[in-house]
């Protein structure tokens, strides 16, 4: 999730809804992790059914034969993806349920680390990524964000959702934290590899050349791990892409544990990781999306997890910037 150096309102650049729409659609979120090595199906998943499907001749022979579509995905993000009962829920296992339907393939999800989703794509560990990861210029071509070096061949983007990122605190102890640049001298937990912990960064850079203290920026495996920080007092903030965020707000310790503060920024596409080298299966996909975009299972998915501000209207390949 690598972020430019510039924050910008949400409104800026994606179809999210103003900031009281926005605390709608969190407040009807409904109501999360695993050994990397852990291999869930998608409980939402459907079974092969081969020719009869819409869109299966569109598949390459490999998954055809597989019957089964791998998905890399860091299933420890509540609401996008995260484990109730023992399944794998949420609004991505969702909408990969949807479009295995149209390919007639199911769809696994397989746990990993946010960070090592891409080195999985490109070790065939996974036919896809599909880990609410936006779709940057860098990732798709293959750009070391930390050091502007090219490093691998990149991936291509079917865009699936729009998402901002979004600062919270406890609640009643904002410190005074309204936007990003009112963090200089203070402590925040981030995911690691991710926009806010890109943004983090280059906001605690711009804290200094300001003469004003840096961010203390601390990095976890998870969300779930920086939203425990957080709880525990170690850090004054966190920072989470906005559903995901506007979730914690909204179930943390029945809501009484985070307030949101200020407005999204960054507003950018989520998009579903596939190999350059495999644009037959990229293009099968982006022929899915357009599929469930126009007989209604995508939106059904978005507004039963109320979020359907970030909803796209199209599926493009590679939109992020």
């Amino acid at each position: 999730m690598t972020a430019s150096t510039t924050p910008r309102t949400a409104a800026a650049r994606s179809r999210l809804a103003a900031a009281g729409a926005i605390a709608v659609a969190g407040a009807l979120l409904l109501t999360g992790c695993g050994d990397q090595r852990d291999k869930t199906g998608n409980g939402a998943g459907q079974s092969a059914q081969g020719s009869k499907a819409p869109l299966f001749g569109k598949l390459p022979k490999k998954i055809q034969d597989a019957g089964v579509i791998k998905v890399g995905s860091d299933i420890a993000y509540p609401p996008v993806e995260f484990k109730k009962d023992g399944k794998v829920v949420g609004i991505d296992p969702d909408i990969a349920a949807a479009l295995g339907k149209e390919l007639g393939v199911k769809v696994e999800f397989n746990n990993g680390i946010f960070d090592n989703l891409l080195i999985g794509l490109r070790s065939k560990r996974y036919d896809i990524a599909m880990s609410a990861m936006t779709d940057t210029k860098d990732r798709q071509n293959g750009i070391d964000a930390k050091t502007g070096k090219k490093v691998t061949d990149g991936v291509d983007f079917v865009d699936y959702f729009n998402a901002g990122v979004s600062i919270y605190t406890k609640k009643g102890e904002t410190k005074g934290i309204a936007t990003w640049e009112d963090l200089c001298g203070k402590k925040i937990a981030v995911q690691r590899g991710t926009v806010s912990d890109d943004l983090a960064k280059s906001q605690s850079e711009k804290c200094e050349k300001n003469d004003k203290d840096k961010i203390s920026i601390e990095a976890f495996d998870t969300d779930l791990e920086a939203q425990t920080r957080l709880k525990a007092g170690g850090v004054d903030a966190v920072s989470s892409d906005f559903p995901v965020a506007a979730y914690a707000v909204k179930t943390a310790d029945g809501g009484n544990a985070f307030e949101a503060v200020g407005e999204q920024v960054e507003a950018a596409p989520y998009g579903i990781a596939v190999a350059k080298d495999n644009t037959q299966l990229r293009d099968a996909l982006q022929a899915a999306l357009e599929a469930i975009i126009k007989n209604g299972a995508y939106e059904k998915v978005v507004k039963t997890w109320g979020v359907d501000a970030g909803a796209v209207k199209e599926a493009k390949v590679n939109g992020g910037s």
